[in-house]
């Protein structure tokens, strides 16, 4: 059977001289791996798979390899800032490799694709004030996977269990934990979307640390979750703000 779907790149690999193994996150079927042919000419279509690339493509849902061969891809759109302002470039490979971790078996519906596309259209025309960005992606995105944390038993003084996914009074006795300074930062956190967070202010250093916790919330939950190597790029832009 053939299908057609919206798809977004998550990743692509190298495969012998003439191959790209590509995993794109599909509307209709969670993430699939394509075969594509590497082409000589400038107008190949495998420059089209590029990471975060959004597409069109079309496939035998029947085929029996475990990667697909694409029968016909076209973008959907061309980004205006993400590949051409350093920081915005930075941010998406870190999305993108996070994504492609974070999303390892077959993603659940309820929006998930939908999310993560208007998710980077906006953040392709924000002009301004996204710095955290990309921490209000990782917060909703864990909702989509059912991994939200849980702010409602906050209190003055209480810590945050990685584990549980909600705040304690008391110090958990185990190492994967927020204390309560860095702690309290959470329920305003949670109350961050695309439209407010240039309200929340956050010094560069603060920024990095929540990304840290963030990051280690999803390698609790997420199995087989590997480390980040985009991770560091990050921590170097915003550990140079005051």
């Amino acid at each position: 059977m053939i299908t057609r779907s919206r798809a977004i790149v998550l990743s692509v690999i190298r495969y012998g001289d003439d191959k790209l193994i590509c995993r794109l996150l599909t509307e209709q079927d969670g993430c699939v791996s394509f075969m594509v042919r590497r082409g000589r000419g400038r107008g190949s279509r495998h420059r089209l798979f590029r990471p975060l690339a959004m597409l069109s493509v079309e496939w035998d849902k029947t085929a029996r390899d475990r990667l697909v061969h694409p029968k016909s891809v076209t973008p959907l759109e061309t980004y205006a800032t993400i590949p051409y302002e350093p920081e915005k470039a930075s941010v998406a490979m870190f999305l993108c490799e996070f994504l492609n971790a974070a999303l390892r078996k077959e993603p659940p519906g309820g929006g998930l694709f939908s999310f993560v596309e208007n998710a980077l259209r906006f953040y392709d025309r924000v002009s301004d004030r996204h710095a955290n960005f990309h921490l209000v992606f990782l917060l909703n995105l864990s909702a989509f996977l059912g991994l939200q944390p849980d702010a409602g038993g906050y209190t003055t003084g209480s810590h945050f269990d990685m584990r549980d996914g909600c705040f304690t009074p008391h110090c958990p006795q185990h190492p994967d934990f927020i204390p309560p300074q860095e702690a309290s930062a959470l329920p305003a956190l949670l109350r961050m979307n695309f439209a407010n967070m240039h309200l929340f202010r956050l010094n560069g250093r603060e920024r990095s640390r929540l990304l840290q916790y963030l990051v280690a919330y999803y390698r609790l939950h997420v199995p087989d979750f590997p480390e980040l190597k985009s991770l560091q790029v990050l921590r170097d832009i915003w550990d140079t703000e005051a």
